[in-house]
């Protein structure tokens, strides 16, 4: 039997194995939401569409699976570019599905309801690809192209837009057929050569980005087999969580540097030489690298930031795994690399502020208060000095939009995302009283779908960092002062339970006050 577009896509996204879908219905999609309620598809319904779209980040980061968004065209579309701009600078799977006008009426500019001059041609400037299905029958080419594009190359968002009357078409439910397959293989001899090199140091070292948080067992491996320390990015912070040879602090330090000038052998891994990762101060002294073997599934991404010596297009995991196979002599610099490592992990402290350590015992807390959590965070104070130094115990446990892009009013939507796409974590998320309210009513969202978020505001009234790059280059602040709401009762006007508390200190017993409950729940923390 026939079935709509609508319903027929709700099929193939199943079998690619999509289990939540992150929208809000309009008529311009209402069609496409049709086979929703027979499908084992969870819907998710937020407040704004750019919430959707942090959401759908956020569940990808923490499930390893792209995450989906349904949206109207228009407003619904370009609500959403912001997060499709940060999950392109993060390299995150993310597909925004949206209606689209009727195609005779492409670029008529007549005032139809929700139209756009050519929203293919504004999308297209973000998304890694975007594509409108012209024809009913292409709809599983067109999603096989999509899943492609997130997952084959460098990871980013896509976009397929549905005319209203495509939508509606009857078509044949494709035959089930295994999916397209998308792991890149590395080259044996190139492998080879990079294992000799690598082999050959007597100071290796490995630098982690966020392409490498699906290989963090096997690095595990790798690293033990060269004795060789791991920096950890922010994206990638949580790889050997722990472990001897973890250096959980950011390439901008000074420590770090020195630890990269040393090294006579460097391995980066899915990162791609950013500049507020490696040069967060802009102050042009990262270091040269001797021998940089680059691993990456992109082989556009290896010419960007540092050229390689050696380069090595390939899924991660496989690159590593076939680079460990490769490693014969293991015995010849044991115990160096865990001193190594661990001088670089006291001195990385050593070399931090003491607000950024005050910051950093933050994090502590919360990580020993809620043992295995997740903390997605905002552009705010604790999550900066996070990002300079942070132990985070397991991959896919620390993230936010503090650097690349930087988008205000990430963390609360993301962390919804991240608890839906792993309810295993436990997620905390920390949150500034700014950025808060760029997506307040999403505490709404946390209580519809019982995502037990423990959100952590750190309130100090007002763009507090902002403020101080202003003084610092003798500027009046201006703008930085917004008045926040009582948020302990915000919570509760959307039924979450929630505490003020003064400070830092109390802290670690609001955490297991908030555990207790196994649901949301908000900690407004009032500091200078």
């Amino acid at each position: 039997m026939k079935r709509t577009v609508g319903e027929v896509l709700i099929t193939l996204l199943e079998r690619r194995g999509v289990d939540t879908i992150f929208g809000i219905p309009g008529v311009h999609t209402v069609e496409m939401y049709r086979g929703l309620s027979g499908s084992g598809i969870r819907h998710i319904t937020p407040r704004h569409e750019q919430s959707a779209g942090f959401m759908a980040d956020g569940y990808a980061r923490a499930s390893g699976k792209p995450g989906v968004c349904l949206l109207i065209t228009g407003p619904g579309v370009t609500n959403a570019i912001t997060p499709m701009a940060q999950a392109r600078a993060d390299s995150i799977p993310m597909l925004v599905i949206s209606g689209v006008n009727r195609v005779a009426t492409f670029g008529q500019e007549e005032g139809f309801l929700h139209e756009l001059p050519d929203q293919q041609a504004m999308m297209r400037e973000v998304a890694v690809l975007s594509q409108t299905l012209h024809h009913a029958e292409d709809l599983e080419r067109v999603l096989d192209r999509a899943f492609a594009a997130m997952t084959a190359g460098r990871p980013g968002p896509v976009h397929i837009e549905v005319p209203l009357d495509v939508m509606k078409q009857l078509i044949d439910t494709p035959a089930e057929r295994s999916m397209v397959p998308t792991r890149k293989v590395a080259d044996p001899a190139i492998i080879a050569q990079a294992a000799r090199l690598l082999e050959g140091a007597t100071h290796p070292l490995i630098l982690a980005g966020g392409g490498a948080v699906g290989a963090a067992d096997a690095i595990t491996e790798l690293a033990e087999a060269l004795d060789a320390p791991v920096v950890t990015t922010t994206n990638a912070r949580g790889v050997l969580g722990g472990h001897r040879l973890c250096v959980p602090a950011s390439p901008s330090l000074g420590t770090v540097r020195q630890l990269m000038a040393e090294s006579d052998a460097v391995l980066a891994i899915g990162t791609q030489f950013g500049r507020t990762d490696y040069d967060m101060y802009e102050d042009g002294e990262a270091p040269a690298l001797a021998c940089l073997i680059r691993v990456d599934c992109d082989a556009q991404q290896v010419t960007r930031g540092r050229l390689p010596d050696v380069a090595i297009v390939a899924n991660a995991e496989v690159a590593v795994q076939a680079l460990t196979r490769q490693i014969t002599d293991t015995d010849r610099n044991k115990g160096q690399g865990n001193l190594r490592a661990a001088q670089a992990r006291g001195d990385s402290l050593a070399e931090l502020p003491p607000a950024y350590l005050d910051h950093i015992d933050v994090i502590d807390a919360i990580t020993k208060a809620v043992p295995g959590c997740r903390i997605v965070g905002d552009s705010t104070q604790v999550i900066y000095a996070g990002n300079m130094y942070a132990y985070i115990s397991q991959p896919r446990g620390w993230f936010n939009a503090a650097t690349g892009y930087g988008a205000l009013g990430y963390g609360p939507s993301a962390a919804i995302g991240a608890a839906l796409g792993d309810a295993a974590s436990p997620t905390v998320c920390i949150t500034g009283d700014g950025g808060l309210q760029f997506c307040l009513s999403e505490l709404g969202t946390a209580m519809d779908e019982e995502t037990p978020v423990i959100f952590i505001v750190w309130n100090n009234n007002g763009y507090q960092e902002i403020e101080r790059y202003m003084c610092d280059n003798v500027i009046v602040p201006e703008g930085v002062k917004p008045s926040a709401p009582d948020f302990v009762a915000v919570a509760g006007a959307y039924g979450m339970a929630a505490e003020r508390i003064e400070g830092t200190d109390g802290l670690p017993a609001a955490l297991d006050r908030a555990k207790a409950t196994g649901k949301a729940y908000l900690i407004e923390m009032v500091v200078p």
